[in-house]
């Protein structure tokens, strides 16, 4: 059982945790917006894709995508939310570096802290990102941890899923905070901020690239 769930999750970790809408729209509002201020989102997007994880599992994403208008009304929710995203991130306002965040609600000159993607944004984009679904289901249908019992392998295969899940966005969520430490440059930060949503708009490209 430890060799089937470390499989499972050799597995999972490049292909769940790979550049897709989810973990760069979370990569690019960790550079734009900041840590604390995406944790909403990140919920979000784990949350959606625990639900995604759950639909695979009960069998409901199959037949879901099955119905070609289903499956086109989810690929257009993700579109339209994710150009979205990219025009809020890539204008999004840059803070300087060498100001934390608490202290430009004090200083008169500042401008507003700017708000990052929310916590619905993310439950959105996760249910309708067709790269979780078809990174998700084939994890899920490749591997079995109990072979022997089919509710115990379910069960340990949705807690596995949601532990990576839990785990692979966060890191990209660190991973975009970490250039805000760079963006002292005004022009260098807004040209970040392009970069991530050019990169969002591309992972959208390729996810529905994927499908056809």
């Amino acid at each position: 059982m430890i060799e089937n769930l470390l499989l499972l999750w050799l597995a999972a970790l490049p292909l769940m945790g790979s550049p897709g809408p989810a973990t760069i729209s979370l990569a690019a509002s960790g550079s734009a917006f900041g840590i604390r201020p995406s944790l909403g989102y990140l919920g979000g997007i784990i949350t959606g894709t625990t639900a995604v994880l759950l639909l695979v599992a009960t069998g409901i994403a199959t037949a879901l995508l099955a119905h070609p208008i289903a499956g086109q009304v989810l690929t257009a929710i993700a579109a339209i939310y994710i150009l979205y995203l990219a025009w809020k991130i890539a204008t999004a306002p840059i803070r300087p570096a060498s100001k934390p965040a608490h202290q430009t609600q004090t200083t008169p000159e500042t401008t507003p802290e700017p708000k990052a993607p929310d916590f619905r944004g993310g439950v959105m984009l996760a249910i309708a990102n067709p790269k979780a679904f078809a990174a998700i289901g084939a994890v899920y249908a490749a591997h079995a941890i109990a072979p022997y019992s089919a509710w115990l392998d379910n069960t340990l295969k949705i807690a596995a899923l949601a532990l990576v899940i839990v785990l692979v966005n966060s890191l990209w969520l660190v991973f975009g905070a970490g250039f805000a430490r760079l963006l002292s440059d005004p022009r260098f930060g807004r040209l970040i901020n392009i970069l991530f949503a050019a990169l969002l708009i591309a992972s959208l490209a390729m996810a529905l690239l994927s499908l056809s």
